[in-house]
């Protein structure tokens, strides 16, 4: 579907929706209903008599919360609206902008903050805003996004990954892919939470060794507002050096039946949720989507390209409340790709990226979660929660050669590996009073695999095994952390970490720290200190290298955690309202890195994460390898208000690492500045429609190369790279505009949405790689994505 199609659809859709608009403007208004719970922000018990006014009404216009915090508001004009909610005892808190359209009820969790009591207390009046955390023992680092931000943001495509380029110290690895680069970090550096459970990457098309992919499975349709760390995050999270996704999947609504229909460039999309009867408060959410891409491939439309990517995804929840049994959960995301890239059947104008000239690649990649999870409160300030889950996820690979002249496709490389986890979770919260809450628990991972990968070397004329080995082996993690609030504008959170690796008995224990001082209520400073500690790649423990007789050994099973300090120190600053100024300041200290133990080179684990080819030969690891990353990140952030908003982030950073021959090099990800500046204006059109312009500029220092040798490639009739000069080199500055343009009208009790998203406007060929060509034995240049238009129609009812 080009873009000339996707224009004129997009046009008939506003033309009409607009006399549509018009014509019922003149009608009587339409309203919805904002409900929910308000909870204690520790205990997560419920407050009964809080107070809830809907802001900007006259007369004013509220309601209190039952014995179990519920509350209720009816007749809520269509459009944004805004919330303050007082309680007893608590912090008063104000939510600004909550869209209320004509479809969907609006079902708010309302936390509140119970004041400290001094005698020269401090009163500050809290606002839900995006750069408070929504876990409370976060500290520094730290962001909540919502999902409308997803859908918002120019370029985001509803992807929470993409979503988080647009932060400080944040930038995508291509814009082929959702990998992120926090800090200079590898993306195999994040952590995917997922309802309070670590789950494998949650994306389409995963290549071995990376952490994101071209489409996310995550549907955005059922999450609720979600965590974002970037560094010295609470002690609950491990096995992660450089960030962490914490992303949640927000309940069905329990009482009325609600759908959403959705069809766009990332897939065909069918919502469902509600009640299972009229008698409980139990819900159910559902989600399936499948590709686009096929549907049109299969009516006929050629799309100039060899590859037709085919991929569908499953997401569901169901919530069960009980009057004393505590709280059940079940809940599952899945999905399942596949694309062949055929170099044979691809011509001239064929602008797939990163596809060899030189092979068939046929491609699939499948990943799946299921949980079940228990919260039991056995009082107002104690808490519970059980979670049992398996997840999974799996790669099917066939690559053929057409290097030899004259000959067909000859088979080269074969896998087809699998990997599971079964996870026990136990997790303890106590509110002791509004002081003292402490958070402990355990983690326990049972991790599975079945790799089975070769392929075959033309220099010795038979097929070589990389990866053979059906097994399991364990992960143990415990943590504890405390929050304490000092006074009421300062609060110290610690805690500790501490993992155990049943392979080879390595552990690590991880210290964090952070503190917090609220100077007034326009200004703070943060302060955080944490140590942590991940695992290696499977892949990389379960790797077979032979002796010069042809013994098979394992050499990289006796690894360790590849470990990291890191030191912030950050300032807010809130200008007037909703115009926040925040700066950051960090130090990061890399060691045990897996390096080479023979080969005096510039190999290190550092760099892996974002390749397309899977991951390198690598045998005879140790953890003798270290980097480190600092910077300075500034951000000015107008939140959405008065119908519009921006977004400016300045990074500077430098990252730099040594391989086994201690020689200091850029990392490959060392870019060294990123700029953004995104914002977005509202239009409201008659009473019950809106329009929306966005748009998003960034401008980033190219990433870090290594020199292709051309002689030496030539001769040995592959790419072969100059060693000595790994990542010597950089790219052109990555430059790129993004647009959105959307639309949206509320009928009674449906509201549809158009929206037509633009990346690289201005069609700039970033370049993605060089490589060598082993049919014209030059070097070609691959470039990013060009001009990429994606239209969307939605409907919920």
């Amino acid at each position: 579907m080009n873009m000339k199609v996707q224009c004129i659809s997009l046009a008939v859709f506003f033309l009409f929706f607009e006399g549509v608009g018009n014509a019922f403007a003149q009608k009587a208004q339409i309203t919805q209903t904002i409900r929910g719970t308000i909870i204690d922000a520790q205990s997560l018990s419920p407050l009964p008599g809080a107070n809830i006014v809907l802001l900007g009404t006259s007369p004013p216009v509220g309601s209190s919360s039952n014995e179990f915090g519920e509350f209720r508001i009816e007749d809520v004009p269509i459009g944004r609206r805004g919330v303050q909610v007082t309680f007893l005892g608590y912090n008063p808190l104000s939510i600004p902008n909550i869209l209320v359209t004509s479809a969907k009820e609006v079902v708010l969790t309302i936390s509140l903050e119970e004041k400290v009591f001094m005698r020269e207390e401090i009163v500050i009046e809290a606002k839900i805003d995006k750069s408070k955390p929504l876990n409370q023992m976060a500290t520094v680092s730290a962001r909540t996004f919502s999902v409308e931000e997803t859908s918002r943001y120019a370029g985001s495509f509803r992807d929470p990954a993409r979503l988080a380029t647009n932060f400080a110290g944040v930038s995508g690895s291509s814009d082929q892919r959702n990998d992120i680069i926090i800090r200079g970090n590898s993306p195999i550096g994040v952590l995917w939470r997922f309802d309070g459970l670590d789950i494998p990457n949650p994306n389409h098309f995963t290549v071995q060794g990376t952490n994101g992919g071209p489409i996310s499975i995550l549907n955005n349709n059922l999450l609720t507002n979600s965590g974002f760390y970037t560094g010295a995050f609470p002690a609950e999270y491990g096995n992660a050096i450089a960030g962490v996704f914490d992303l949640k999947m927000r309940n069905g609504n329990n009482e009325k039946h609600e759908f959403i229909g959705q069809f766009g460039m990332n897939g065909a999309e069918l919502s469902a949720e509600g009640p299972f009867s009229k008698n409980s408060k139990a819900s159910y959410l559902l989600s399936y989507r499948y590709s686009t891409w096929s549907i049109l491939d299969k009516m006929g439309v050629n799309f100039g390209a060899s590859g037709i990517p085919k991929y569908q995804d499953l997401s569901f929840k169901v919530n069960i409340p009980t009057k004393k049994a505590g709280i059940f959960k079940m809940f599952g995301i899945g999905g399942i790709s596949d694309i062949s890239l055929l170099a044979s059947l691809k011509d001239s104008t064929d602008n797939s990226f990163g596809l060899n000239d030189n092979e068939d690649i046929v491609y699939g990649s499948d990943m799946g979660v299921v949980g079940v999870s228990h919260t039991y409160f056995f009082n107002n300030d104690m808490y519970q929660k059980i979670i049992i889950a398996i997840s999974g996820s799996q790669r099917r690979v066939t690559v053929d050669t057409l290097a030899y002249i004259g000959a067909q496709a000859v088979n080269i490389y074969k896998d087809h590996s699998i990997q599971g986890r079964t996870t026990l979770s136990w997790t303890l919260n106590k509110k002791f009073n509004a002081r003292h809450t402490v958070k402990t628990g355990f983690y326990l991972h049972r991790l599975s695999h079945d790799f089975d990968e070769t392929w075959y070397s033309d220099k010795i004329y038979k097929w070589v095994t990389l990866r053979d080995h059906t097994g399991s082996t364990g992960l143990g993690q415990a943590f504890m952390q405390w929050r304490f609030k000092a006074r009421e504008n300062v609060t110290l959170n610690s805690g500790f970490h501490f993992q155990y690796f049943t392979l080879n008995g390595s552990y690590a224990a991880e210290p964090r720290v952070g503190l917090k001082w609220e100077m007034s209520d326009k200004q703070s400073l943060s302060l955080g200190y944490g140590y942590h500690s991940q695992l290696q790649l499977m892949e990389v423990y379960y790797y077979e290298s032979r002796d010069s007789v042809g013994n098979t050994n394992r050499s990289n099973e006796h690894l360790g955690f590849t470990k990291s300090h890191h030191l912030m120190l950050g300032f807010d600053r809130t200008l007037w309202p909703n115009l926040r100024f925040k700066g950051e300041l960090y130090y990061q200290y890399l060691h045990n890195i897996p390096v080479f133990e023979y080969y005096q080179n510039s190999f290190s684990t550092v760099n892996l994460g974002s390749q397309y080819g899977g991951l390198p030969q690598m045998d005879s690891l140790t953890n003798t390898g270290t980097a480190y990353n600092y910077g300075v990140e500034l951000t000015l952030e107008k939140f959405f208000a008065k119908s519009y908003y921006f977004l400016l982030t300045v990074s500077l950073y430098e990252s730099k690492y040594r391989g086994s021959d201690n020689v200091e090099r850029n990392t490959i990800y060392n870019s060294n500045y990123i700029f953004n500046l995104l914002g977005g204006k509202e239009f409201s059109i008659g009473k019950h429609n809106s329009l929306a312009l966005d748009a998003k500029f960034v401008y980033a220092g190219g990433k870090r190369y290594t020199p292709i040798d051309l002689n030496s490639s030539l001769a040995e009739g592959e790419e072969v790279l100059v060693d000595n000069e790994a990542f010597s080199l950089q790219f052109e500055p990555y430059i790129r505009i993004d647009a959105r343009l959307s639309f949206k009208h509320n009928a009674k009790k449906v509201t549809h949405e158009i929206a037509f998203d633009i990346q690289n406007i201005a069609n700039r060929k970033n370049i993605l790689l060089y490589q060598y060509n082993h049919r014209t034995h030059q070097i070609d240049t691959e470039y990013q994505l060009g001009i990429f238009p994606v239209a969307l129609y939605r409907i919920e009812f």
